[in-house]
């Protein structure tokens, strides 16, 4: 499974995200420029040159023709994706975490981070609305108690937003009323990514407390966990087998005193039912801090500490092997 490396940013890689054909590659970095790439070869079509900071979040709508960006400059930015070209700029106080569209894409979310005494809140924007994308003012605004969100992805059915929080909680909240609906404190500490499964019934969490753990979306009951022995940056659930991808190694402030060997830099494949580690991809440098699945489920790409990303392309013997039980 000879990877292809995608080298086009300077510092490390936060996330990655298909489009919902999967012919494209959205990547941020903490450098001030997102990238667009071919998923076949690898080539780089083009970037999104606006920001003045390191962007944290990136999402693409269901027809690829709008991307959204959310960047440590207190701006998020919408990008026409056909031509670079900077369609609007909502300006926040704080830096912007996470951010994406909901499935139709007439509605967009982002989530501000908690700083220099300015609360952390979900702001929600109705794209088809001029005067809302004029004037920055979101057609609704949740703010947030206590720690501050880490991550944030839409339900289902644009009913509710999934948040994952700084002190391990993950709580859901109606999009109408803002109201906190459900919420379950299965992790002990801080969620960095939270995915949903292709049909959206079931997401999965991971996090520093070196877990990764499946829920039911609607519900947010526990169903797996997926237990590794350093923090877990992002796990990714195929839309073509039962498996999950998880990705982590130690801190990034701790990359530089140790070895690859140490560190354990690489993607582990587990069994989604049955929990069980079956397969380890090595080749980064520092730890893997964004993992996404192909819509096809034949690839899939990570993202590094390293400023790479690489795009594996399963073996047939990935699709022919089953678990045995």
């Amino acid at each position: 499974m000879k990877p292809i490396l995608l080298h086009g940013h300077e510092r490390s890689i936060t996330q990655i995200k298909y489009n919902r054909e999967g012919d494209l590659i959205f990547t941020a970095s903490k450098d001030n420029q997102p990238n667009v790439w071919y998923s076949l070869n690898g080539e780089r079509l083009g970037t999104f040159q606006g920001h003045n900071g390191a962007i944290w979040c990136i999402d693409v709508n269901w027809d690829t023709t709008r991307v959204l960006t959310g960047s440590a400059d207190n701006t998020c930015k919408l990008w026409d994706c056909e031509t670079g070209k900077n369609l609007n700029t909502l300006d926040v106080k704080n830096a912007v975490r996470s951010c994406g569209f909901s499935y139709s894409g007439n509605l967009l979310m982002y989530t501000t981070d908690k700083t220099m005494g300015h609360p952390c809140e979900i702001h929600i924007f109705d794209v088809s609305d001029p005067s809302q994308m004029k004037t920055g003012e979101p057609c609704i605004r949740i703010p947030i108690n206590g720690p501050k969100i880490t991550s944030a992805i839409w339900g289902p059915l644009e009913q509710y937003i999934v948040t994952g929080m700084e002190d391990g909680e993950i709580c859901q909240y109606d999009v109408k009323t803002g109201e906190k609906i459900h919420n379950v404190t299965e992790h002990s500490k801080q969620i960095n990514d939270l995915q949903l499964s292709l049909d959206g019934t079931m997401c999965i969490s991971a996090s520093k407390d070196t877990t990764a753990k499946l829920f039911d979306t609607s519900t947010l009951d526990h169903l797996k966990t997926y237990k590794t022995e350093r923090p877990v940056n992002s796990a990714a659930l195929s839309p073509l087998q039962e498996h999950v991808v998880l990705g982590g190694g130690q801190e990034a402030m701790e990359v530089t005193t140790s070895s690859t060997r140490i560190g354990k830099f690489d993607a582990r494949f587990f069994n989604l039912v049955f929990e069980e580690e079956f397969g380890r991809v090595k080749g980064h440098f520092g730890p893997i801090n964004s993992l996404a699945f192909h819509p096809d489920g034949k690839s899939y790409s990570s993202g590094g500490e390293d400023g790479y990303v690489r795009v594996h392309y399963f073996d047939n013997e990935y699709f022919d092997f089953r678990f045995e039980f």
